[in-house]
């Protein structure tokens, strides 16, 4: 098996545990730098702070599949080149994933030697620039400087309340609940000890900084479902 140089990071998106398993294993004894994600979500907030040159992607993910990710990351004019992996032989299916921004595909199952192969040869096409600054109306967020910006006036975010900004930058144009958010930026597993209170509270925190100052709302509350992040239809 060919080695890769030990500066290239693979993000793996994969739910299956014993394939993500596999996969990680295979590719680090390659020589990459392996993350993994058992989800869309945790892969985007995974994607903004570890910066990976390459990401591994399987489109049957739960909740958010991997062609919405695929799309997301697309349309925000992130270049990262991306594999997708399959069951699905359905010529289609695999049109659609390219004409969405793909770079290879693989159908499963798989060989890792194969997989391997097929990155080194993504890399040699040398693509994988990232825009890291992002914009809904007069919102800037910068991620490599952690910076938001509103009008070109600066916002003093704390950290959790910049991870949450991200989070819902993500979701943009979607509803998050407050579930979601105790899961992919609390990391609380566990709802035996809700956090919904803690969670009201940055939002409220980070709408008086993002929105209150300014006539165009961004960041609303869906009553009894949760909050999204965008530009009102009203």
């Amino acid at each position: 098996m060919g080695t890769a140089p030990s500066s290239h990071r693979v993000l793996v998106v994969e739910d299956e545990q014993k394939i993500s398993d596999a996969i990680a294993e295979g590719l680090r004894a390659a020589g990459y730098e392996v993350t993994t994600a058992p989800t869309s979500e945790e892969a985007f907030f995974i994607l903004h702070n570890l910066k990976p040159d390459l990401i591994v992607l399987d489109l049957g993910l739960p909740r958010r599949s991997g062609m919405e990710l695929l799309q997301q990351i697309r349309n925000m004019s992130i270049q990262i080149p991306v594999l997708i992996l399959t069951s699905n032989s359905s010529i289609e299916d695999r049109v659609a994933a390219l004409d969405a921004g793909a770079d290879d595909f693989l159908l499963k199952p798989f060989s890792i030697p194969e997989l391997s192969a097929r990155l080194r040869a993504i890399l040699r096409r040398g693509k994988a620039t990232t825009l890291t600054e992002f914009k809904l109306a007069d919102l800037q967020v910068n991620l490599d400087t952690r910076t938001a910006f509103r009008a070109g006036i600066s916002l003093q975010l704390t950290m959790r309340e910049f991870d949450l900004l991200v989070y819902l930058f993500q979701n943009r144009g979607r509803t998050v609940s407050r579930e979601m958010l105790a899961r992919d930026v609390w990391n609380e597993t566990s709802r035996f000890t809700p956090i919904d209170n803690v969670i009201d509270v940055q939002i409220t925190r980070l709408r008086r900084k993002l929105d209150d100052p300014y006539p165009q709302k961004l960041l609303r509350t869906v009553r009894g479902v949760g909050f999204i992040l965008g530009e009102s239809s009203e």
